[in-house]
């Protein structure tokens, strides 16, 4: 899915934090907003994730702008995946389970867990493994549905320097079988897996490396 935002600007109350940002995702490309905390990174990729509207400018879709899309949650399920700095799993439910649960169709669960390397973790609870393993389990959750694209805001913050490495080595290797990520972060480290890094400052783009 091609993902444009076009003179995208946010205001929080009277502060500004995004000041006309245009960008281009392409489809299926593993791409990292990178900048320091207050740079603009988290709010643009809560736009560009459909979870927030725009103060001005518009966000197309394969083309289509959001009120085009129909049923925005229905558009989210079948398209878009998450994963956020912390996992969200629910403790009572085990790691299969926590997988299992927005599932359109559970078919692709066990190929996940295999892939993800925690197949053999399936049965036990979020409390019962590792940050690491966590984390994998949550990359497994926002991939179940096969969406297009995946958001991930900060998604190793909690990580051993191993571990996120590991993330962003998962990340790589969906992208190449055709699933876009779109990824927040501050740690630098990212440039060495992603397609595409945006710099940002001040609620600008600095500057695109690709």
């Amino acid at each position: 899915m091609k993902i444009e935002a076009l003179g995208v600007e946010h205001f929080y109350g009277h502060e500004k934090v995004l000041n006309g940002v245009d960008i281009t995702i392409l489809p299926g490309s593993f791409t990292a907003i990178i900048g320091e905390s207050g740079s603009g990174k988290t709010t643009l990729l809560s736009i560009l994730s459909t979870l927030l509207q725009p103060s001005a400018g518009i966000v197309k879709y394969d083309g289509k702008i959001l009120s085009e899309l129909g049923n925005i949650d229905r558009f989210r399920r079948h398209n878009i995946g998450f994963v956020f700095q912390f996992h969200y799993l629910i403790s009572y439910l085990t790691l299969r389970e926590n997988i299992a649960l927005g599932a359109i169709d559970e078919s692709r669960v066990e190929s996940l867990l295999q892939s993800l390397g925690i197949a053999k973790l399936s049965h036990r609870y979020s409390d019962e493994v590792s940050g690491g393993e966590r984390q994998r389990a949550a990359i497994a959750r926002a991939l179940v549905n096969a969406p297009s694209v995946v958001f991930a805001d900060e998604p190793t913050g909690n990580l051993d320097s191993k571990n996120a490495l590991g993330v962003y080595e998962l990340f790589r290797e969906f992208s190449h079988q055709g699933t876009g990520f779109v990824v927040a972060s501050h740690d630098k480290k990212i440039a060495d897996y992603a397609d595409i890094i945006i710099e940002m400052e001040d609620g600008l783009v600095k500057q695109i490396h690709q």
